[in-house]
């Protein structure tokens, strides 16, 4: 049985290890002939680029809110805490939880656990290309497009839809990485 898996082992292995650089080869490709990498220029964020900031925090925050309240709800529709002191304070011990809901929690802890690690990221690189002057499509496109990609990976990732989570992983991922080829070609240009 694991012989015949094998070839397929091999062949997500090998999409596995291509993957990321498929997808920095797409960012790149994107910086240089669609939005036009200029030498970096730093300074405090024009008024278009700190507009893409605003709307990219407030996307993530409405982001965090969703993660947030969505734990919380599946917590109460399962009867589970938080804390041991909230268990203590139910009628309900941990021993008691459900399968369905501790997997339900789990989804909602892994969602925000990913979004979290990726926001770290992104907000070093969206401030250091902001203070670069980068052209303002390409603040727009990888700035904005990070946050908006998020917010379909958090719903891709609740309604347990792999495929689109997979899709909006991947637009978040090219935006990160096309913030940093953006700053890493300015400087040879």
């Amino acid at each position: 049985m694991s012989a015949k898996n094998e070839p397929r082992k091999r062949r997500v292995q090998l999409i596995v290890l291509a993957y990321p650089f498929a997808l920095l080869l797409i960012s790149t490709a994107l910086n240089l002939f669609v939005f036009g990498v200029k030498p970096p220029i730093l300074a405090l964020p024009s008024a278009e680029i700190y507009v893409a900031l605003v709307i990219a925090v407030v996307l993530l925050i409405i982001n965090h809110t969703w993660l947030m309240t969505t734990t919380e709800l599946t917590r109460l529709r399962f009867n589970m805490f938080a804390t041991p002191e909230e268990w203590a304070a139910s009628k309900f011990s941990r021993q008691e939880a459900s399968q369905t809901g501790l997997e339900e929690l789990e989804r909602r802890h892994n969602a925000h656990r990913n979004t979290t690690e990726n926001v770290v990221y992104f907000v070093i690189l969206a401030l250091l290309l902001a203070m670069a002057s980068p052209t303002t499509l390409a603040a727009y496109v990888w700035i904005i497009g990070f946050a908006a990609a998020r917010l379909g990976y958090t719903f891709s990732y609740l309604v347990g839809n792999d495929d689109i989570r997979g899709l909006f992983m991947s637009l978040s991922l090219i935006s990160v990485y096309g913030m940093a080829s953006y700053m890493a070609i300015s400087l040879i240009v």
